[in-house]
C-alpha cells in the first residue's frame, strides 16, 4: 500500500476525531459539520467541534431548561431559545472556568474565536431557515488589541544555530542526544528561519519535496494548495549535511518519505518540533518566549525591512490576504516611515 502523505493522514486523523465529537453533541450537529465541509478545513472543523462542545456543556450546567435534557438530546428548537444575553454570560464565563480540576482561561482572543465559531453556527441554521432566530451575530466581537510581533534579533539568530552546532550550554542529558540530532536540528531551525514556513508545514515535508537543483521546497499550505519556497545558500548547506544523514537512516512503518525524523525513527511531530526550538531558544534569551511562529515572524520581519515589498512577503509566507501580512508587520511599517523622517536633511547642521 501507497504510504500516505502527511496532510492526507492530518485529515484523516482530523475526521475520525471530529466523528468522536460528535457523539457527544446533539444530533442536528452534523448537518452543520456536512454543510461546512465545503469552505472549511478538517483543522477549522475540528476546532469548531470542540468549541460547540463547550457552549453545550455551559448551557447544560448553567440553564435551568437545559439540565433536564442530555446534550445529546437537544432539540434544534433549542437554539431559538437561546438569547444574546445567554451568549454574552458564556463568553464572559469562558474567561475563567474549571472543568475536571483544571483551570481554563480564554484571553480576547481565545473568546473571539468561540464567538466566531457560534455565529458560523447559528449563520448556518438561520441560512437555511430551520431556526428564526439569530442571536450570536447581536452579540459584538471582543476589541482585539494589537499584539507586539516577537521576534529574534540578528545577533539572536546567530547565537541559536552556534548553539545548536555546538550544544555547549545543552544539560549533560541534552548533550547525550546532541551528537545525533545536531545536523537535523540545525536543518530543521536553518530552514524555518531561512524560508519562513510554518511549522505544520515543515514537519509535512517529504524528502521528495526538496528540490537542490532550484534550491525551493514544495510545501502544502495552509488551505490545502501547494506551492514551491526558495531557499538560499545557508539554508542549502543545512540540509545537504543533514540529507547525507538521513539518507543512511532506516524509518519505522509508514515514515519512508518523511524529511525530519525524530529519535524513533518516525516523522517529527509539531509538538516535537515546538519542544525543539524551546530548548535551544532558551538558551539563547530568557526574555522572550520563542516558538516557532516567532521563527517565522523573524524571517517575515527581516524580510520585509530589506524588501519593503509587503506583496512579496504575503506571497512568500502563504497569507491568501494582503491584509493579513499588513496587520502583522504594520508596526514595521510604522518604523519605517520613522526612519525616513530621519533621513531628509533640509539644512546642513
Amino acid at each position: 500500500m501507497k504510504e500516505k502523505a502527511y496532510h492526507e493522514k492530518v485529515i484523516i486523523d482530523n475526521e475520525l476525531k471530529l466523528r468522536e465529537l460528535l457523539q457527544t453533541l446533539p444530533h442536528f450537529c452534523k448537518d452543520y459539520f456536512i454543510g461546512i465541509e465545503p469552505t472549511t478545513s478538517s483543522r477549522t472543523r475540528l476546532a469548531y467541534a470542540y468549541d460547540l462542545g463547550i457552549f453545550f456543556e455551559y448551557m447544560h450546567e448553567n440553564n435551568p431548561v437545559c439540565k433536564k435534557t442530555d446534550i445529546t438530546d437537544f432539540s434544534l428548537e433549542l437554539l431559538d431559545e437561546i438569547k444574546a444575553s445567554d451568549i454574552e454570560e458564556y463568553l464572559s464565563w469562558l474567561k475563567f472556568y474549571i472543568k475536571d480540576d483544571v483551570e481554563h482561561t480564554n484571553n480576547e482572543r481565545g473568546i473571539s474565536r468561540k464567538l466566531a465559531c457560534l455565529r458560523s453556527f447559528y449563520h448556518f441554521f438561520f441560512r437555511t431557515e430551520r431556526i428564526a432566530t439569530n442571536p450570536a451575530e447581536l452579540v459584538k466581537m471582543p476589541k482585539l488589541h494589537e499584539k507586539t510581533i516577537v521576534r529574534l534579533d540578528v545577533d539572536e539568530v546567530a547565537s541559536l544555530l552556534d548553539e545548536v552546532e555546538s550544544g555547549e550550554n545543552l544539560t549533560k542529558r541534552q548533550r547525550a542526544y546532541h551528537a545525533q540530532t545536531k545536523k537535523r536540528d540545525l536543518a530543521l531551525l536553518t530552514l524555518m528561519l531561512g524560508t519562513g514556513i510554518r511549522v505544520s508545514e515543515c514537519v509535512g515535508l517529504d524528502m521528495t519535496d526538496v528540490d537542490f537543483k532550484n534550491n525551493g521546497i514544495k510545501v502544502h499550505r495552509k488551505g490545502g494548495y501547494e506551492s514551491i519556497v526558495y531557499f538560499g545558500e545557508e539554508v542549502e548547506q543545512a540540509l545537504l549535511e543533514y540529507m547525507k544523514e538521513r539518507s543512511e537512516i532506516f524509518p519505522a512503518e509508514g515514515n519512508a518519505n518523511a524529511l525530519f525524523l525524530s529519535m524513533q525513527k518516525k516523522r517529527m511531530s509539531v509538538r516535537s518540533v515546538e519542544n525543539l526550538v524551546k530548548k535551544y531558544s532558551k538558551l539563547v534569551t530568557s526574555l522572550k518566549n520563542i516558538t516557532p511562529h516567532k521563527l517565522r515572524s523573524t524571517y517575515g520581519t527581516t524580510l520585509y525591512q530589506e524588501s519593503g515589498d509587503i506583496y512579496l512577503v504575503a506571497d512568500v509566507l502563504g497569507h491568501k490576504d494582503v491584509n493579513t501580512t499588513r496587520k502583522h508587520y504594520a508596526a514595521q511599517a510604522d518604523e519605517r516611515r520613522r526612519q525616513a523622517a530621519k533621513i531628509v536633511r533640509l539644512r546642513e547642521k
